[in-house]
């Protein structure tokens, strides 16, 4: 059977290190957890990846075998914000962080298939917590960072206080991280993130 990749499918998942480009993301249906914390070390955050992915390739195999219709698991995405969006891109204070983890489905996926997946996965207290949702941020501003994720600050603040003022635009969502590379696996400085940011007419 044919295998789905929407990182093929929507333009908006590829993007060009050393450019910032304007690209409209279509809505999306998400697994979604919200959380606060620094990410290298908040149990909370490590709680919501040990129910996001089992959730994840858990209805990946339902759609497979039930559905007759197989996909590639979307990679991990994560929205960040804090009261202070400096902590972001000079003080990188992760500790005031605030994020929702995220992992995109195909448009098949319905809120059943989710439901009943979610009863198959009980190694993390976060599971109840995850939703299903669609997601839509339409236009944005978007760039390839190749490195560690503690090099993003100066690519952050040239977008947001140089390149987004510059277009005649402004910021309006919160600040998007989608990890093409597993961490586990690849070396920091072959890390690859695209880096988007939701904007709209000044």
């Amino acid at each position: 059977m044919p295998k789905l990749d929407l990182k093929r499918e929507i333009a908006a998942y590829s993007a060009r290190r050393g450019a910032f480009e304007v690209v409209e993301v279509p809505p999306v249906r998400c697994l979604m957890i919200d959380g606060r914390g620094d990410p290298n070390s908040s149990a909370e955050y490590r709680d919501a990846l040990e129910a996001l992915f089992p959730v994840a390739y858990k209805l990946k195999f339902l759609s497979k075998r039930d559905l007759r219709r197989d996909y590639v698991v979307m990679p991990l995405e994560g929205l960040w914000w804090a009261d202070d969006m400096t902590s972001f891109t000079t003080a990188r204070d992760k500790s005031r962080w605030s994020w929702t983890l995220l992992n995109v489905v195909p448009d098949w996926i319905e809120a059943e298939h989710v439901e009943h997946v979610r009863g198959l996965v009980d190694a993390s207290p976060a599971v109840e917590k995850l939703r299903f949702e669609e997601f839509a941020e339409g236009r944005c501003v978007q760039t390839l960072h190749v490195g560690p994720y503690d090099e993003e600050g100066p690519v952050l603040a040239e977008l947001h206080e140089r390149f987004i003022p510059a277009q005649g635009l402004r910021m309006t969502g919160r600040h998007h991280e989608i990890y093409l590379s597993d961490a586990r696996r690849t070396a920091p400085e072959k890390l690859k993130t695209i880096l988007r940011q939701p904007v709209a007419d000044a």
